[in-house]
């Protein structure tokens, strides 16, 4: 039986090894429970939070790339409800908010239409012409220049960023053989994510230097170079499979990847810092809010997406 036109055998190899390990980790997580109920039930929350996130990921992949890109829309407007739930607005700004949240199925219309150019504008130029253009009408000056940056930050971190991700199941097949459109999705968001399980792991075994301990003290520099370290070798062991990128290419997408992740994730530790929060929503039991688990891909999402279309598209 042929494989649908969207997927191919590395991508669906690549899905049951994750579903193979969260099986495990279900395994060693019920064992640990089963001794110790009330030190395990974190670890537990977050394993029955992750069959929850991989399976409706998985989901979104197999039903194809326009599937997946409305997932990712929605993605992106939870984070964004979160983040403005988070950042103080002003009342005269409440019908601003309108025309951000307007924004999301613009943006993701670009993507699914793979209008490259329109795509990499309409946030930075036009949205960022028109959100304050729209707050002048108000009348409010008071708090004017803070209102409108936090706003705009939100709308490049939780959509023009995320759409990176999005972008990637619409450039031309042909230019990933081996794994398709869904491949350089699947990699970066597998990468992302298990840099930031790697580093959290290498932080707890070996950590000693925190790297920003004012923003995020749980951060160390051991953590971070295993981190990376890790996801660097898994780039290159993945990208045959998954991606058109050469082994030196891939190691540099590791490097990305790894080093935007932290950045990113250590980014949205220090807004929750300014707003006196420890995370930015309860939606996700265990892993905190949306924001929470996206964190990495605003900084890993635009910097993969670039560094594949500049050498291969």
């Amino acid at each position: 039986m042929s494989l649908p036109a969207h997927l191919t055998a590395p991508v669906l190899w690549t899905m049951a090894a994750v579903l193979a390990a969260l099986a495990l980790a279900t395994a060693l997580a019920a064992r640990r429970r089963a001794r110790d109920p009330e030190g395990a039930r974190e670890l537990w929350l977050r394993v029955r939070s992750w069959w929850v996130m991989v399976a409706v990921f998985a989901v979104a992949v197999l039903l194809g790339p326009r599937a997946s890109i409305v997932f990712l829309a929605f993605v992106s407007y939870l984070a964004l409800k979160e983040y403005l739930s988070l950042i103080p607005t002003r009342r005269a700004d409440r019908r601003v908010l309108f025309w951000a949240y307007l924004a999301i199925p613009v943006q993701y219309w670009w993507v699914a239409d793979a209008w490259y150019g329109m795509f990499v504008i309409f946030i930075p130029v036009y949205m960022f012409l028109l959100l304050p253009a729209r707050m002048v009408l108000a009348g409010e000056t008071r708090g004017f220049l803070r209102a409108a940056g936090t706003l705009h930050w939100g709308l490049m971190s939780t959509v023009f960023a995320l759409s990176h991700a999005a972008y990637l199941l619409a450039l031309p097949p042909e230019g990933n053989p081996a794994g398709g459109r869904a491949g350089l999705l699947l990699y970066l968001v597998l990468l992302t994510e298990l840099n930031d399980v790697a580093q959290y792991v290498w932080g707890r075994l070996l950590g000693r230097r925190p790297v920003v301990p004012r923003v995020s003290p749980r951060k160390t520099l051991e953590g971070l170079a295993g981190g990376v370290a890790t996801t660097v070798a898994l780039a290159v062991l993945l990208a045959p499979w998954l991606t058109p990128l050469a082994p030196l290419e891939a190691l540099g997408a590791g490097l990305l990847i790894g080093l935007g992740g932290f950045a990113g994730d250590v980014t949205l530790s220090a807004v929750k810092r300014d707003i006196g929060v420890k995370d930015s929503g309860t939606l996700i039991p265990g892993h905190g809010g949306v924001l929470d688990r996206v964190d990495s891909l605003t900084y890993s999402a635009p910097l993969f997406f670039h560094y594949v279309f500049y050498l291969h598209y």
